[in-house]
């Protein structure tokens, strides 16, 4: 069996943190930003929860962690919280891209 390659390696690492998700608490503990302003961006569509039955604690997984973490940073950074969502979301689209274009490579020789 062969030694596992750069590419299998991060999309390992891509599956993990697909998997890994954190209640509202953890998410504003971590980001210092309030639950109060992430329930306000989750009602806007800039972040979506992720649904574990009904009436439950919001959770939120990695990738919508990133983007409470990207907008809080161009909201310090002096962008409006559209002009931040919108760039945010081409960002998630440029990492998304070239995630999708390793696992398109994925077994061909570098």
């Amino acid at each position: 069996m062969s030694e596992p390659t750069q590419a299998d390696n991060v999309l390992m690492d891509f599956d993990l943190l697909k998997k890994l998700v954190v209640g509202i608490g953890e998410v504003a503990d971590i980001s210092g930003v309030p639950q109060r302003q992430i329930r306000y961006w989750e009602d806007k569509g800039i972040i979506r929860s992720v649904k574990e039955g009904e009436g439950s604690t919001r959770k939120y997984d990695y990738l919508n962690i990133k983007k409470v973490l990207l907008v809080k940073e161009l909201l310090d950074d002096g962008f409006t919280l559209d002009a931040a969502a919108r760039k945010v979301e081409e960002r998630m689209k440029t990492i998304n891209d070239a995630f999708s274009r390793l696992s398109g490579n994925k077994g061909q020789s570098e």
